[in-house]
């Protein structure tokens, strides 16, 4: 992946956790699938299950692929449901000012790219989304940089995701599949038995 594009939208707060991107209620599904619609959900709506009007569901950001937030993004515990809603819930990569370690390696494993953009373009691009919520987010991985509404910024990965998202090996599980025959070559050499 050297390019994606899309519509964003901006969810602001610091030290965003994994608890508050999906709440551990919502832990017990059998499939990642059903977590899309539980994202943010104490966020978004009251007990009630009335809306709060978070940023969302806010009909001009209907649709958005990107989502840009601030610093310490997925803090908190580990779990991997975090970025699986993300992604469920159609969103395709991520910017912030700074993620939380295992959250950005599990973001990286789903293809989930995690750019850090410094504060003062973060706030330059929100605003640009709010003033124009169909204006299209162009990520250029390969070159590091951000286009929007004519005005480019510049991002940052750690260069293990960047790498392995340019070169489509950050699924790991994928890796050991497409090196099948390498892994029965090596087994049989060390004697394992299939």
């Amino acid at each position: 992946m050297e390019k994606l594009n899309g519509r964003a939208v901006y969810v602001p707060g610091n030290d965003i956790d994994t608890d508050r991107i999906i709440p551990a209620r919502f832990l017990k599904c059998v499939t990642f699938d059903e977590l899309g619609p539980s994202l943010f959900y104490d966020e978004r709506f009251a007990d009630d299950g009335s809306s709060k009007n978070h940023p969302l569901d806010n009909a001009k950001h209907s649709g958005a692929e990107v989502l840009i937030s601030d610093d310490n993004f997925g803090c908190g515990s580990s779990r991997e449901h975090a970025p699986q809603a993300i992604q469920k819930f159609g969103l395709k990569a991520v910017i912030a000012g700074s993620f939380a370690e295992i959250f950005h390696g599990n973001c990286t494993t789903l293809g989930i790219p995690c750019l850090m953009m410094d504060k003062a373009d973060r706030e330059k691009l929100a605003s640009s989304i709010q003033m124009d919520p169909e204006a299209e987010v162009v990520i250029d991985i390969q070159n590091l940089k951000i286009i929007c509404a004519n005005n480019i910024y510049s991002i940052k990965m750690k260069e293990s995701a960047r790498e392995a998202l340019l070169t489509s090996t950050n699924d790991p599980l994928d890796s050991l599949l497409v090196a099948g025959s390498e892994i029965d070559k090596v087994a049989s050499r060390l004697g394992y038995a299939r």
